[in-house]
């Protein structure tokens, strides 16, 4: 049996954050820093190409002594992309991410058109609040049978 749970289209994030391929990784790290942001999604227009990731730029060459005004978004980038549709449910998004290794999915709609971005983060909240259901339902039984015993 499988819990019907909400959407990809309900939890992502609109606001896309968006550089082409020629844009320097010391560019994107900017970029980032001013739009409060851990990615970028490297793409053409509406087709998104790949991901760079902030721990990409640390990982890939900062670490490694390479020159991030000298590397692009394209060098580094992160592909295939991994996606996932707005109307996929957010256990499919959630084993996406297992499947690919990843913790941000590009959300796509059903031409390949990039609509949002779909972070773990997002994912904690939701699942954050239905713990705490759980929690509020075994609390509330306990205290009924706290009331009904005495």
């Amino acid at each position: 049996m499988r819990v019907q749970t909400a959407l990809v289209r309900d939890l992502a994030v609109r606001a896309v954050v968006k550089v082409d391929r020629e844009t320097t990784v010391a560019d994107c790290a900017k970029i980032m820093r001013n739009e409060h942001v851990g990615s970028v999604i490297v793409a053409t227009g509406s087709e998104p190409e790949g991901i760079v990731t902030d721990r990409d730029i640390v990982i890939e060459v900062v670490a490694t002594g390479l020159d991030p005004a000298t590397l692009t978004a394209g060098d580094i980038m992160s592909t295939p992309l991994a996606t996932v549709r707005e109307s996929d449910d957010l256990f499919d998004a959630l084993a996406r991410m297992r499947e690919h290794g990843v913790r941000r999915l590009a959300v796509v709609d059903d031409a390949g058109r990039l609509t949002g971005v779909l972070a773990v983060d997002n994912l904690l909240e939701v699942l954050a609040e239905q713990v705490d259901g759980v929690v509020r339902v075994l609390k509330a039984e306990q205290t009924k049978e706290t009331q009904t015993r005495r």
